[in-house]
């Protein structure tokens, strides 16, 4: 085992558990989604959101675009602090743009809350085992850039504290969501980008009227 100079095994951290289901922690933690704008990650969490809202005009889906979540919703935070805005991304997406968590620490704005789903596996690609499941853990992270609200939510009994945090920081706010590798909701998205980027922008102009 490779060491670490201070004497410490490299490679020891011990792998979470993965116990929740996604198709029923994702509404429990988020609850009334009314109260936020909301921008996805592509793959699972933006089938989560699309189900739960009913592809509603306050959410913005992602397609294609893996990394670029967070930073979309730190910009739509800024823009608009008279909004509440939630990013809903996987551990895939986040590992694969990280550092966005310390511009959002250094920014910290105080409407903007993020919700990592991990599931330990990058579900578009085939299901190989994702970083988190082999012991990193993107809470810990996530209090290293500076983001002062965290938490990990790994079992139902967690779920009640996260949905506070979710809605009463006052500042940027972290909730890690570990579910099982299962998939999400089977919902059918509309994917025409017109239409998103319209609809999206008419809701942040006056007063949403979501679908869901």
């Amino acid at each position: 085992m490779p060491m670490h100079p201070a004497g410490r095994d490299v490679g020891s951290a011990a792998a979470p558990s993965f116990v929740l289901d996604r198709r029923q922690a994702v509404p429990a933690l988020i609850a009334r989604h009314q109260d936020f704008l909301i921008v996805t990650g592509l793959a699972g969490t933006s089938r989560d959101i699309a189900a739960l809202t009913d592809d509603g005009a306050h959410t913005y889906t992602m397609a294609g675009a893996m990394g670029g979540a967070s930073m979309i919703g730190l910009g739509l935070a800024l823009a608009r602090p008279d909004k509440r805005v939630l990013v809903v991304t996987g551990d895939g997406e986040l590992l694969m743009n990280v550092g966005s968590l310390a511009t959002i620490a250094v920014l910290n704005p105080p409407n903007l809350s993020i919700v990592c789903v991990d599931n330990g596996h990058y579900g578009e690609t085939g299901w190989q085992k994702s970083h988190t499941s082999l012991g990193v853990d993107l809470e810990q992270i996530a209090i290293g850039c500076g983001i002062k609200h965290t938490c990990t939510v790994a079992a139902a009994r967690d779920i009640a504290a996260g949905a506070r945090l979710l809605r009463e920081g006052n500042g940027a706010s972290f909730v890690c969501l570990r579910v099982k590798p299962t998939e999400p909701p089977a919902f059918k998205r509309n994917f025409d980008a017109s239409l998103q980027r319209d609809r999206f922008r008419a809701a942040l102009g006056g007063t949403m009227s979501p679908r869901g």
